[in-house]
């Protein structure tokens, strides 16, 4: 970390400008197994070393690739189709399944193609998961994320380091503690050019052209969803923080499917899609940690926290990241390196954060572990921060408050305490969420399936949004549909 007052770069830009639009192994989609050697799409991506680099930083920012044997059918199947209805068959595509709860996908590009597992456990069809590849085929093929690149690469600054909590005010100390990817993003009429490019090819696939405004209306609920649990932004690693879904983007869509149609009628493939994400994980993989509530559990490291009342906590690549309602108060905890023959005092007092105040510098000990604490200034945040040393790792809570009170030393004080080592039990307890593809039974109502879900807040919203009902629909009797259980 530089000298600078939290210092961690708050936008980090895409060096080789990935097409944006919105957990663990790489896989390449496969061909079909009917087709005949020649009819063989072309799955030899260029990989220069900056996109070979640019690779391993999305999946260090994602959480890694996610394997799934089913998911790598249904990808490749859709892959094949599209790219024979485009205009560029012989153009490659590589697809890597992000194991990330986020909702996003993008290109390089290359063709190399990036879409979350969050995303494919929100569409309900494969028309929508076709209308995202396609949108993401269409900016390659119209080279816009060349021309992304280029502007990135002219830009002279890659990182941005602000000096000054407040100093911005678009920017909360929870923002500040961020260093989430943030994807280039695309302008207005490369979206659009994006959008018609992408249904055609969908809608000559004999897809259903009209999966891409269901999903995009499908993106903006479960983002309106997020937008309700904080009062920062929820999209940092969300398509729709660089392509926003707008009313006018998705009557656009709309019009644009109705230029097509297909001899099939355009097919949604929902009974094949739904088989093929049944048993998925749901959010975050407790292998990387997770959140439950206020609480922060890392079963592989095997350790737990709880963040104090009123505050909301965000597991990302980088950081668990907490603030408070109101944006008052906000918190980071992360792992630093740490030598072994350096005191956790010294290192408080090292120089990698400013405006330590080295004379309130003491040694503590939380829950049996050696640690340290200080506190430190900016004009206008106030900060505690505290070191403690758990085997062979060094973790640091960094608490910051735009007014010392005492609600805001307590509430440093109680979640540092709450640090401590799971149990066995807990550890052994500590399961992903996933999806569960179920039939609805005679009787059953939103209401009542809704509350099978486990680990959600807001379990009705949820359960509409995943299943692409509005706010008045109700399911119907032999309804194949979605549930989150642990």
């Amino acid at each position: 970390m530089s000298r600078q007052l939290w210092a961690a770069p708050v936008l980090l830009c895409a060096v080789f400008a990935l097409a944006a639009c919105g957990d663990t192994s790489r896989f390449q989609t496969m061909s079909s197994p009917a087709a005949s050697p020649a009819a063989k799409p072309n799955r030899t991506v260029a990989q220069s070393p900056a996109a070979e680099k640019e690779h391993e930083r999305i999946l260090s920012s994602y959480g890694g690739a996610y394997d799934d044997p089913k998911l790598e059918a249904l990808i490749g199947k859709t892959v094949d189709r599209l790219v024979a209805a485009s205009d560029r068959p012989d153009q490659a595509y590589r697809v890597t399944i992000l194991n990330s709860g986020a909702v996003n996908a993008f290109a390089l590009p290359t063709g190399q193609l990036y879409v979350t597992r969050g995303l494919i456990a929100l569409a309900c069809d494969t028309s929508e998961l076709s209308s995202v590849l396609s949108h993401e085929m269409a900016h390659v093929l119209a080279k816009h994320a060349s021309i992304r690149e280029d502007q990135a690469r002219q830009a002279a600054v890659v990182t941005r380091v602000v000096t000054e909590m407040g100093s911005d005010p678009d920017l909360t100390a929870l923002a500040l503690a961020k260093t989430k990817l943030t994807m280039a993003s695309f302008s207005r009429a490369q979206e659009f050019e994006a959008d018609g490019i992408g249904v055609g090819i969908s809608a000559r696939a004999h897809f259903d052209p009209f999966g891409a405004a269901r999903f995009l209306t499908a993106m903006e609920r479960n983002a309106e969803l997020k937008a309700a649990k904080t009062s920062v932004d929820p999209r940092a690693q969300d398509f729709l923080s660089s392509h926003p879904a707008t009313p006018e983007r998705v009557a656009n869509a709309q019009n644009t499917a109705r230029q097509y149609t297909s001899p099939e009628g355009g097919e949604r493939d929902r009974e094949t899609y739904l088989a093929a994400i049944d048993n998925i994980v749901y959010g975050e993989d407790p292998s990387e940690g997770f959140v439950r509530g206020r609480r922060f559990l890392h079963p592989k490291l095997g350790f737990t926290f709880a963040a104090p009342e009123n505050f909301t906590l965000d597991n990302t690549a980088q950081a668990v990241i907490g603030v408070r309602e109101g944006g008052t108060q906000a918190m980071r905890f992360d792992v630093v390196r740490v030598p072994a023959e350096q005191t956790l005092g010294d290192y408080l007092n090292s120089g990698w954060m400013e405006n330590v105040d080295k004379a309130t510098t003491e040694d503590v000990t939380i829950n049996g572990f050696p640690a340290a604490a200080t506190t430190a200034h900016g004009d206008q945040w106030q900060f505690r921060v505290y070191a403690l040393r758990f085997g062979s790792d060094v973790y640091r809570f960094i608490f910051a408050a735009k007014q010392k009170t005492t609600e805001s030393d307590r509430n440093a004080r109680e979640t540092v305490n709450s640090f401590r080592r799971l149990t066995l039990e807990e550890i052994q307890a500590a399961r992903p969420l996933r999806i569960k593809i179920i039939n609805v039974q005679p009787g059953d109502t939103v209401e009542s399936l809704s509350h099978r879900m486990a680990g959600l807040d807001r379990p009705v919203d949820r359960f509409r949004i995943l299943n692409g009902l509005d706010t008045h629909a109700q399911v119907k009797a032999r309804d194949r549909v979605k549930i989150v259980v642990d």
